[in-house]
């Protein structure tokens, strides 16, 4: 769908001219984010994250790659490079809690940009594509982080990497061998510990490169917006340049004013104290747990405390990773033709409770593990997995949604007491 104001890139001056002819980056970027790229007007602050999500990716790479020239993959010395970084570098400390509290940021921004998604449907035909890709995003971000958890080689890199590369060997009859193999030995160490920076140095511009996938496949469809009704014609869009970039320029500059806050002045808070001892084999943590942002799945992991058929252990890892795996058939599962939950008050009301369930498995993750918390772990994973595999497929068979808008300007206009265009107007 073409609109008027949707100009086609013409370069005036001679350079660009021939920059135009020989290589068209500049009219790429001006179809893609730029004025050329029609956006529906209604767009709130929670599709900022999107371009927060990618200047999180920006902070990550940088900050790694000079980190990575003083950085030593040696279970003799890196607990020691580490240190090296924080007190003897130019700006070491800087760049190690921006790598270190980015990590946490890019992990929040994403959680939030899926419950965006979750919200207002886009995982819905015809954005399948978008999602699918975006869950491989999120599965690659999980290596990267529990990989780049390990460098430090404190108490909790080294004994995270044990509990769970451990996992791996619950698998029959292979797990052990894939285990050593994954190590490149028994247990953590040199061969490890090289493996996993490599791999963490890698797949950050493989998350690159599927991002750029992901914005590709949005682009063929358009964005979703809060209303779940499709762009009519002119009116309901406008240029994406300068209207979000300006939107987003203000989102960026937030998350960069909380960012700056946890790095100058709470650069510890979100991390694990014991991580400040080194790595000893021979002395196990009281309490061993992952980052905050694996805390639901972990707890979906230890939730499993009976073997039945299969051992406990292998139930746990099979949850865990169908607890992620499951977000992949989310467009089959979920078949109202409503995308957003603004017209859906009762599947409106069972995410409420979904987003309450995640917190509960967070909390439970980071508990001990008493006969309370392991029962609230439990119930919580079994209401996480109901949610997608019963709950979901029958409220969207069963309910009735709101009326929805007759486009997205209706919305709009009605939302700030204007009067609803024509239908002369609509058909554009």
């Amino acid at each position: 769908m073409s609109f008027p104001w949707a100009k086609h890139y013409e370069p005036k001056q001679p350079l660009m001219r021939w920059l135009d002819e020989k290589l068209p980056l500049p009219r790429l970027v001006y179809n893609a984010i730029g004025a050329g790229y029609p956006v529906p007007r209604n767009l709130n602050y929670f599709w900022n994250f999107g371009v927060l999500a990618g200047a999180a990716l920006v902070i990550q790479i940088v900050t790694g790659v000079v980190l990575a020239m003083h950085y030593a993959a040696n279970g003799g010395v890196a607990f020691g490079s580490v240190e090296s970084i924080m007190r003897d570098v130019n700006a070491g400390w800087f760049l190690r809690y921006a790598h270190a509290n980015g990590a946490s940021m890019f992990l929040a921004v994403v959680y939030i940009h899926i419950g965006r998604g979750l919200y207002y449907g886009s995982y819905k035909a015809p954005r399948e594509m978008v999602w699918l890709l975006g869950v491989v995003i999120f599965l690659l971000m999980m290596a990267t982080a529990f990989m780049g958890y390990v460098l430090p080689w404190g108490q909790m890199s080294f004994w995270g990497a044990q509990v769970i590369t451990g996992f791996f060997s619950a698998i029959p009859l292979v797990g052990d061998t894939i285990r050593i193999w994954l190590l490149g030995g028994f247990a953590p160490d040199n061969a490890a510990l090289n493996r996993f920076f490599s791999l963490h140095y890698l797949l950050p511009f493989v998350i690159a490169g599927v991002i750029i996938l992901h914005i590709w496949a949005l682009h063929i469809p358009g964005s979703n917006n809060p209303t779940g009704v499709d762009v009519k014609g002119e009116q309901d869009t406008v240029p994406f340049h300068p209207y979000y970039t300006a939107k987003d320029g203000v989102g960026v500059a937030v998350f960069f004013l909380i960012f700056a806050t946890f790095v100058f002045f709470s650069p510890n808070l979100l991390g694990h104290p014991d991580n400040y001892i080194e790595a000893n084999p021979l002395s196990t943590p009281a309490h061993i747990v992952p980052e905050w942002y694996f805390l639901p799945f972990y707890a979906i992991l230890k939730s499993f405390t009976a073997d039945f058929i299969l051992p406990a252990k292998l139930w746990g890892v099979l949850a865990m990773f169908g607890s992620i795996l499951l977000l992949f058939f989310l467009p089959w599962l979920d078949s109202s033709p409503v995308r957003s939950a603004n017209y859906r008050p009762t599947y409106r009301w069972f995410l409420i409770v979904l987003v309450v369930d995640v917190l509960v498995l967070g909390y439970v993750g980071g508990a001990e593990a008493s006969a309370r918390n392991v029962m609230m772990g439990q119930i919580a994973a079994a209401y996480y997995f109901a949610h997608f595999l019963i709950i979901l497929p029958l409220v969207s068979a069963a309910e009735r949604p709101r009326p929805l808008p007759n486009s997205i300007t209706e919305a709009v206009l009605s939302k700030h007491g204007g009067t609803a265009p024509t239908k002369t107007a609509l058909a554009g």
